[in-house]
């Protein structure tokens, strides 16, 4: 398949050159299969399991038998944190466990690619010559989306971004972590989950070249 040409454009959102992605990555090639396993992966991984409940066992109190055996009348009972009794504790209830798992790492690189290649697909793919701004401010930081028609005010609801870097400073993480319709990550530990959980996705001309190494091994 012939190769995609993409524009760069500056912080200021003007076109200064052009660039032809990897053929080898960007294919035109999206693996929904790789894609489902890899969100659910990432989504397992991210849950706490620390949902619990008491067996009647654990809960506290109980240690008294009610009534005695036989002679009132009454059902038997053992204790008053039985199941069946209020206060008493829970069958079958949840525990905490650990829900992580893996797949092979494989499977992980070529959802990632097929990630991009529909962002690439539906011109949701935007690409910087580099992301440098006056100072660590956030004004300054959406200024640079404002250049590139990205959430400037004029619409009533946000597209959400997400922004690879090459490499992330302090003073930069600062000026990025409070703007609400943005995700920011270096391209070494981009997943395909916050790919494609963000309409936009802008990639620094650097960040580019790091993410092709990873993916074309």
């Amino acid at each position: 398949m012939e190769a995609n040409t993409l524009p760069i454009y500056n912080v200021d959102g003007k076109e200064v050159d052009s660039i032809k992605l990897n053929s080898s990555v960007f294919d035109g090639t999206v693996n929904n299969d790789a894609i489902y396993q890899a969100v659910n992966l990432f989504r397992a991984n991210q849950r706490k399991g620390l949902a619990a409940t008491k067996t009647r066992g654990e809960v506290s109190g109980g240690g008294k038998k009610p009534w005695k055996q036989k002679g009132t009348g009454r059902a038997r009972v053992g204790s008053t944190r039985s199941p069946l009794w209020r206060h008493g504790g829970v069958v079958f209830g949840p525990h905490p466990r650990d829900f992580s798992y893996t797949i092979p790492n494989k499977i992980k690189l070529v959802a990632l690619k097929s990630g991009l290649n529909a962002k690439v697909n539906e011109n949701n793919f935007i690409i910087l010559d580099n992301f440098k701004i006056a100072e660590p401010k956030v004004k300054y930081a959406l200024k640079v989306f404002s250049n590139l028609k990205i959430n400037n005010g004029k619409t009533k609801s946000k597209l959400s971004v997400l922004l690879l870097l090459d490499k992330l400073d302090e003073a930069l993480k600062l000026s990025l972590r409070n703007i609400d319709f943005l995700d920011f990550n270096i391209a070494q530990n981009a997943n395909v989950y916050e790919v494609l959980k963000n309409k936009k996705l802008v990639v620094t001309k650097s960040a580019l070249t790091k993410l092709v190494d990873r993916l074309k091994r």
